[in-house]
């Protein structure tokens, strides 16, 4: 009997120490990173997003925790039918265990329910759509960095309260775009605002000047870009041309990342005012990460969709680790139980409904003369607390949340 026990306690003892690999499913944990990787959103997010996916399982320490993690990425082209065919062979024959990126909320909210009739994860960091927490939330889903409420209430307050009343909305025709162009129109309305008219444009339009002159005609004080990327700076850049900022009439950027800062220059881009839930410059923390990173990107540093891809994957292997399983519906599960941690958000929560909740920051762009050195783009204006940060719970008529 002392001899049977022994052995069992030993079992027992081995088991515990056993890998968490044993009860990963295949032995790995495999992350595909699916975005747009050759066209308008390709700096924002692209080979960006598989860096930071890549400095976030070093850092998770997976070789010495004995987990296994291979690293796949795709380019969805912007286009649903080819972002669900991708999502469908990652999950049933490439054997995906999580999807993480996704920008183009029309390719997020199908892949959003493919991984959900897979049972696997999905970690949402470019997609904006607020329906990703609302009407279209999952329970394999968590959606990190940003979406068109957080951006609605940030920069459409902002601009509301210091005057701009009156808007005329240049919008990319697609599921982003209309549910942007929803949210800050709610914001502007409800402060008193006028919405004069609205225009829809094809995504990555090349040539904006129909668009411009319909907004310059309306009189409206602010030109409101629902779009981004690409389509945001070549709106920025071609209204220039057309006058409209020495017209009178002003531009405000409803998604613009440092990136497309970049691209127009502080020339053009100064005194911009939009909505950022991470700056790279903000401390010791956020600034050692942006050095390495750009090392590996070409100089290029992050967007705030890159520190969401690394925190969220970085959150995703954590609850991997604590769980000692891979099934996606129980990681989602572990990662709203546990609290976020990372150096680039600092400590979180994640919602019910999938929202992770941190702080936001109304940023305004520097001019030439106040920039010091290379990529020092932005003063933050306000922080928004991480309470005030999104919508309320229980207003995003969301399923997972009981009335």
């Amino acid at each position: 009997m002392v001899i049977a026990r022994t052995l069992v306690l030993t079992l027992v003892a081995l088991l515990a120490a056993a890998p968490a690999s044993a009860q990963i499913s295949d032995g790995i944990v495999k992350i595909g990173v699916l975005n747009d990787q050759s066209s308008l959103y390709a700096d924002l997010a692209g080979q960006g997003s598989v860096v930071a996916t890549r400095m976030a399982v070093e850092d998770f320490g997976a070789d010495k925790k004995g987990i296994k993690v291979e690293i796949v990425s795709a380019d969805h082209q912007n286009k649903p039918d080819v972002g669900s065919q991708i999502a469908r062979q990652w999950y049933d024959a490439d054997k995906v265990d999580m999807i993480v990126d996704v920008p183009n909320s029309g390719v997020a909210l199908a892949v959003n329910q493919i991984t959900r009739d897979k049972g696997r994860a999905f970690v949402v960091s470019s997609a904006a759509s607020s329906d990703l927490t609302g009407k279209a939330c999952s329970p394999n889903t968590v959606h990190w960095t940003y979406d068109t409420w957080a951006l609605a209430n940030g920069t459409g307050n902002a601009v509301v309260k210091t005057g701009g009343d009156t808007w005329f909305f240049i919008t990319a025709d697609y599921a982003f775009g209309h549910a942007l162009e929803r949210d800050v129109e709610a914001v502007v309305v409800k402060n008193g605002g006028k919405v004069l008219g609205k225009v829809r444009h094809p995504l990555n339009t090349q040539d904006f000047s129909s668009f411009l002159l319909q907004a310059q005609a309306s009189k409206a004080k602010i030109i409101g870009l629902a779009n981004a990327g690409g389509d945001t700076t070549n709106a920025i850049k071609q209204g220039a041309e057309f006058g409209i900022v020495s017209g009178g009439q002003n531009f405000a950027g409803l998604l613009v990342f440092l990136t497309d800062v970049h691209a127009l220059g502080l020339e053009k881009a100064q005194g911009l005012t939009f909505t950022e839930t991470f700056y790279w410059d903000m401390n010791d923390r956020t600034r050692a990460f942006a050095k390495r990173f750009a090392e590996r990107n070409r100089g290029i540093h992050p967007t705030m969709i890159h520190a969401g891809v690394y925190a969220g994957v970085l959150h995703y292997l954590k609850a991997v680790e604590s769980l000692k399983g891979d099934d996606g519906t129980k990681v989602i599960a572990r990662m709203k139980e546990l609290p976020t941690d990372d150096p680039l958000f600092g400590k979180g929560t994640i919602r019910v409904d999938g929202r992770k909740i941190h702080p936001a920051y109304l940023v305004e762009v520097k001019k030439p003369s106040e920039s010091k050195y290379a990529w020092d783009y932005y003063k933050i204006r306000a922080t928004i607390p991480a309470d005030q940060a999104f919508r309320p719970l229980d207003q995003g008529d969301c399923p997972l949340v009981k009335k």
